[in-house]
């Protein structure tokens, strides 16, 4: 692995481009949560796929797939980002976590299964917390009942954050922003149940949030229970498959507001719900989730409110 370039600022999140050969780049991310310093909270965004099959209308990494990262390329990324900030292996952060969601639908790749079996006796990290987010593609129920044991066995006490990102409870429309066959309502409710136990975190319904996307909060109650799942909400990032799909963000991430009509309904259905705007400094470097930096790279179109961040060519 070698890496090719990066963007950000330290103090925020830093974009890394890197290079598994033969023209094979992926992009890994290190985050941390101003105000919190890094000893308190570090992220780890990494790639499991070159690009993503899947497509959905707002990602600019959905493009040029080209297969499966392996057990070594997702390693060969936490390894890098680790050994940067904590060469002994020994890493002393209360929330450390490693979140498989940069490029690439995780189900789509079982090597994400063996590395998650692996990770909590790789580092001396004792605030490991894994996060995978996923939109449920049809024909991956193997890959989840194998993460279902992993979790039950290697992550106690909350140490496994599992998220559906749902966008939008209307299905004609799901179906339109995310264009893959994929797990219903029912299916994924049905999933979740089964993953959820006392001690864990609750399960996480995603929306990043555009315009004219509606949420119906009767349409949840009726599938996901409110003790077992939570509701969160984000912006919709600044990307140029939004800008070339015409969507736009429902919250404003430079007013942000603690509670509209539409939180305050789900709120009301009994949902804790999270709205989570984060640094608009994000957008600009492109390390948000949906935002792929080599998308903008080979683009000769400005984007308003992304990418603004030069990038560093490494030799």
């Amino acid at each position: 692995m070698r890496v090719v370039a990066s963007t950000g600022t330290d103090d925020i999140a830093r974009v890394y481009i890197v290079d598994f050969g033969d023209g094979r780049l992926v992009e890994c991310v290190e985050s941390v949560q101003p105000p919190l310093p890094r000893r308190e909270k570090w992220v780890l965004i990494i790639s499991t796929l070159h690009g993503c099959p899947v497509g959905c209308l707002m990602c600019d990494a959905g493009h040029a797939y080209q297969g499966k990262l392996s057990k070594a390329e997702l390693f060969a990324q936490i390894d890098f980002l680790v050994k940067k900030r904590f060469p002994d292996g020994i890493i002393a952060v209360d929330k450390f976590k490693i979140q498989f969601a940069r490029m690439g639908e995780p189900a789509l790749n079982t090597e994400v299964l063996a590395v998650l079996a692996e990770l909590p006796g790789r580092y001396r990290a004792p605030g490991l917390i894994a996060s995978l987010s996923t939109v449920a593609p049809a024909g991956t129920e193997p890959f989840f009942e194998k993460l279902l044991a992993i979790k039950n066995g290697a992550y106690p006490d909350g140490r496994f954050q599992f998220q559906f990102s749902i966008h939008t409870t209307d299905e004609t429309l799901r179906d339109k922003l995310v264009p893959v066959k994929k797990w219903s309502f029912a299916e994924m409710a049905s999933y979740g149940e089964r993953f959820y136990r006392g001690g864990d975190r609750k399960i996480t319904l995603n929306f990043a949030l555009a315009a004219g996307m509606p949420v119906a909060p009767d349409t949840l109650v009726r599938h996901f229970d409110p003790d077992h799942f939570l509701i969160k909400i984000t912006p919709l990032n600044p990307t140029h498959r939004a800008g070339e799909n015409g969507l736009t963000s429902y919250l404003d991430p430079y007013l942000p507001e603690d509670e509209d009509a539409l939180i305050g309904s789900l709120r009301g259905a009994g949902y804790d719900v999270l709205v989570s705007i984060g640094e608009v400094e994000e957008n600009r470097i492109g390390s948000n989730c949906g935002q792929y930096v080599l998308a903008h790279m080979s683009s000769q179109r400005p984007i308003h409110g992304g990418y603004s961040y030069g990038i560093d060519r490494h030799a």
